[in-house]
């Protein structure tokens, strides 16, 4: 019994004591954190071409709310949670950027797939799925929401709607 009663103390008083001697530094800052699809983590910057021929680079919103979807035609979900981010891009039009990140698919195809949908929003492709590699983009859609520090504050995998949309730009958005 005496053995229990040692171990268990020795237990409360060792384990408050490592956990507080395991935690970050005061002195940690999230800027000198390496770029990491991870929450709490810089997004990593990438340069892709747009659907209108024009050049998107992540940091360059720097400043700027942005809500990093990766997508494509092919997918259902994708599809079906379209004219939400399509909303949304609207009502936040000018304080939250939105980038829909098509994944692997020819400028014809995607330019006729958004024209049938109405999506105004940026649609870069992602034609080599380089970007949605370093994204770790394992299933379709994937949302990376991410603050104007360039800080990914929330991530979504699976359809949203529009609840799931505002949450997450609640997230990232004063």
């Amino acid at each position: 019994m005496n053995r229990w009663y040692l171990f268990f103390v020795t237990l409360l008083i060792a384990g408050p004591l490592w956990l507080w001697s395991s935690r970050l530094p005061i002195t940690a800052n999230q800027g000198e954190l390496t770029p990491e699809p991870a929450v709490g983590r810089p997004a990593p910057d990438f340069t892709l071409t747009t659907v209108a021929g024009e050049t998107v680079q992540l940091s360059a919103l720097r400043g700027q709310p942005v809500v990093l979807n990766f997508w494509a035609t092919w997918c259902g979900p994708c599809r079906n949670e379209m004219p939400a981010l399509e909303a949304a891009s609207q009502r936040f039009a000018g304080e939250v950027a939105f980038i829909g990140v098509d994944q692997g698919e020819s400028q014809a195809v995607v330019a006729q797939y958004l024209d049938e949908l109405g999506v105004t929003f940026t649609v870069p492709l992602d034609n080599d799925m380089a970007v949605g590699d370093r994204y770790h983009v394992g299933g379709l859609p994937t949302t990376y929401f991410v603050d104007a520090e360039g800080i990914i504050r929330h991530m979504w995998m699976g359809e949203m709607n529009a609840v799931i949309l505002a949450e997450g730009v609640a997230k990232i958005w004063p």
